[in-house]
């Protein structure tokens, strides 16, 4: 495209990892193109957003928006009877940032803090651009889908929820260092994890806080005494939140010695690297990350995220082999032998990492990039 000129952007969203992280990625590839790009983030006040996109180095103003609390509960209720003021007065704060900062274009990444601002750049003639993570869209994005230029999705099939000719399939942007591994980065994984050559690798990942129903699968695995587990090792990120209870719970099973445990991975290309199969929820950027690093999966999607996006988007590595799929609530009867019998099956498992890497989309911040190039230069 030649010379990119400075823009001023505001990228809206958040409320998780797995929209802030594609933002920021977004980001990061606009100021590639352009040091001089202008970039303010708009988030949700009290959300993770509000650390998250300091700490990576950009400005962020907050919304006083609120999601729509679905279980009952007399809290929930006064919060939900108080949502209405809050999506008013998020509307006029939008208005107000946008009418101050006077961006080229306007990026969503779902979550309901994208909603107020993209709502108001729109009525206000700021060409916007949604990027869509789920394999089923967000009720926001699919409420603003007609009203964008475009919508970068990271699934083929998204036009049930979008118009065709506005679509565009990116994938999502994903970190730098998750690759595919040869022989030399998978070495060098189960050497920084103290891990043993001549053993299959299995890593569970539960994400930063970690997952209940992983942890507590693995746990009960254990107690079992490890059936199955001969020529196996266990890299298993139990999170933060959990950390105390998993010392605790390994320092009295010390005849565990094939499963090591960590709160949190400083790595995670090499975990990945060194794993022959992964255990992982089915967030959008978990499922990104496999596919990109070309890796078999056992995926458990997380029964309390809005709308079943998590088992939507398992459903897509399940339907072109690349994953299989273990229900919440049969996990800790079913997970861990699940995974063990496929790691044991090479033929198996390098099949899936094949149909795996034919669904990556590794270049997914630059195809966004380009994007919204053409929207600002007026080629959309």
């Amino acid at each position: 495209m030649g010379k990119h000129r400075a823009l001023r952007v505001i990228i809206s969203g958040g409320g998780t990892g797995g929209h802030i992280f594609p933002a920021i990625s977004i980001a990061g590839r606009l100021k590639e193109l352009n040091p001089d790009t202008e970039i303010l983030f708009v988030g949700a006040e009290g959300r993770m957003e509000m650390e998250k996109v300091p700490a990576a180095g950009y400005r962020i103003t907050g919304l006083p928006i609120a999601g729509l609390q679905r279980q009952l509960s007399l809290k929930n209720l006064a919060a939900n009877l108080r949502l209405p003021l809050r999506i008013i007065a998020s509307l006029r704060k939008a208005g107000r940032v946008i009418d101050e900062f006077r961006p080229d274009i306007a990026i969503g990444v779902g979550g309901y803090a994208s909603a107020p601002l993209l709502w108001k750049a729109v009525r206000k003639g700021i060409p916007a651009l949604i990027q869509e993570q789920n394999s089923f869209a967000g009720l926001t994005n699919r409420l603003l889908g007609r009203r964008v230029r475009r919508i970068c999705v990271a699934y083929p099939g998204m036009e049930k929820f979008f118009p065709q000719e506005r679509i565009v399939l990116t994938g999502n942007p994903i970190r730098s260092e998750i690759v595919p591994s040869d022989d030399a980065l998978k070495a060098e994984g189960v050497k920084f994890y103290g891990l043993s050559a001549d053993c299959r690798h299995i890593l569970i990942v539960g994400g930063s806080l970690g997952s209940r129903t992983l942890n507590e699968s693995v746990k009960k695995w254990i107690e079992d005494g490890c059936p199955g587990s001969e020529g196996v090792e266990v890299l298993w990120q139990c999170g933060s939140f959990y950390k105390k209870g998993v010392d605790e719970f390994m320092a009295r099973h010390k005849e565990a010695a094939n499963v090591h445990h960590t709160d949190f991975i400083r790595r995670m290309g090499l975990a990945y690297a060194a794993a022959d199969l992964v255990i992982s929820r089915s967030g959008a950027g978990s499922i990104s990350e496999l596919c990109a690093a070309h890796k078999a999966s056992v995926l458990v999607p997380s029964p309390n995220v809005a709308e079943d996006h998590q088992t939507h988007n398992a459903m897509a590595l399940v339907n072109r082999g690349a994953a299989v799929l273990v229900r919440d609530a049969e996990a800790e009867e079913k997970l861990m032998q699940t995974a063990l019998a496929l790691v044991g099956d090479r033929s198996k498992t390098a099949e899936m990492e094949r149909n795996a890497a034919s669904l990556a989309l590794p270049e997914a911040a630059d195809t966004i990039a380009e994007e919204v190039y053409r929207i600002c230069d007026g080629n959309v």
